[in-house]
């Protein structure tokens, strides 16, 4: 054997080696990345908790036309923007702005009747929530279960500025939320149902007790004061652990 080939099969043995080693130097790390992988993912450690209600699935339609509005005609929506909805009594698709009922309660049920436009005031009640654009889009509707459930109403969910700009995904619930959050217990969602946020409810109860406006005062979730609205009755409910452990009537 020449000693050229000699040199090119110890050449190829040295490559050969050296390849043989980094393969097993990558499997090797490969392999306990794997270890350290499964080590976490079978880490029960007390202190990591899930929230149920971050899986709770909010359907979402989000419509762009007066047609994906009278899609809801027949259909039953609940208010998730409690106490930011000032309605109307709906005298054949037309409301009196200067005259409110009232404001929305959180989980107010609505069985959709209607669907109509109507030029609204710049400033006041009526664009508390939603802003006038050339025109408002307005539902009618009537409330299963209050005193007089054949009266029909309106409410805006949104407005006509050069183009539908509709806000009902932010503003209603599609499904019941007594169903969607139904492992709050039957206790809670009495409560909730007088909207009487109590000791011991978490921020999300309190908000579907009270409404969405609110006025943190500092800390983070969970661990914080904070001034609710309440629909014009405020409430300073303190959080520790997301748990309310003091309500007190007031700012």
């Amino acid at each position: 054997m020449t000693s050229g080939v000699k040199i090119a099969i110890g050449v190829t043995v040295v490559f050969l080696a050296a390849a043989a080693v980094r393969v097993g130097l990558i499997y090797k790390a490969n392999h306990a990345d794997d270890r350290a992988t499964a080590a976490q993912g079978n880490d029960s450690s007390p202190n990591v908790k899930v929230d149920p209600d971050d899986n709770v699935f909010l359907k979402k339609q989000h419509p762009d036309t007066i047609a994906d509005e009278k899609a809801l005609i027949g259909q039953t929506v609940w208010i998730s923007a409690g106490g930011q909805l000032y309605y109307y009594k709906d005298a054949g698709k037309h409301v009196d702005y200067a005259h409110p009922v009232g404001l929305l309660l959180q989980n107010q049920p609505m069985l959709i009747k209607e669907v109509f436009e109507q030029a609204a005031p710049k400033t006041g009640n009526a664009v508390f929530r939603i802003a006038a654009g050339q025109r408002q889009v307005l539902l009618g509707f009537t409330m299963p279960g209050s005193a007089d459930p054949k009266a029909v109403y309106a409410t805006p969910v949104g407005n006509f500025d050069n183009g539908y700009n509709l806000y009902n995904d932010d503003i209603l619930f599609y499904d019941d939320p007594h169903k969607l959050y139904d492992y709050w217990g039957t206790q809670t969602w009495a409560n909730i149902d007088k909207h009487q946020p109590t000791v011991g409810m978490t921020e999300r109860q309190v908000m579907m007790c009270v409404g969405q406006v609110q006025t943190p005062h500092g800390g983070t979730y969970g661990n914080r004061s904070i001034t609710y609205d309440n629909s014009g009755h405020p409430l300073t409910i303190d959080f520790e652990n997301n748990k309310a452990v003091k309500v007190t009537q007031g700012e």
